[in-house]
């Protein structure tokens, strides 16, 4: 069985992180940008991410620049971008397509799955979110409106901590 653990994505700063590194921990996983309307949600999730790290929670942003081209920046500008402006400190990876034919295999896989509440198929904007529990699998996924810190995403985030 596949499981998020065997797939590896490429930090933000260049190097290859399996997320196999994440055993144990439970995942939020957003595709984020920089130039959307959604894009104060960083601060939400940067909120989640500092009040339940210390029980296992991880989250992931992945910058895309498929959505109307809202994240057209290098690496290092995202970096600079997320942490002055956000003071994000949850990882961040190398920007990846999300959709269509050069869509990362992660991705893939993700969007193959039927995870409520939103179901399976593309991703349909920035700041969508998957959460993955500590054995790598797929728990829900939701769409880019959901912010981080609504009661359902906040529910299942605290269901699979266990508490």
């Amino acid at each position: 069985m596949t499981s998020a653990h065997d797939f590896t994505l490429e930090t933000i700063d260049g190097e290859d992180r399996p997320l196999s590194e994440y055993r144990g921990k439970t995942l939020l996983l957003v595709n984020v940008a920089s130039r959307c309307g959604l894009t104060p949600q960083y601060s939400g999730l940067e909120e989640l991410y500092r009040s339940m790290q210390d029980r296992g929670l991880v989250v992931l942003g992945v910058p895309c620049n498929q959505f109307g081209g809202q994240e057209p920046g290098s690496a290092d500008e995202i970096k600079t971008f997320c942490s002055t402006k956000y003071d994000v400190t949850f990882p961040l990876f190398a920007k990846v397509d999300v959709n269509g034919e050069a869509r990362h295999p992660l991705y893939a896989w993700l969007t193959g799955l039927d995870t409520k509440p939103d179901g399976p198929g593309d991703v349909l904007w920035n700041f969508a979110k998957f959460l993955i529990d500590g054995e790598g699998r797929v728990l829900a996924r939701f769409n880019p409106k959901t912010a981080p810190t609504e009661e359902p995403l906040v529910e299942a985030v605290e269901k699979s901590l266990g508490t």
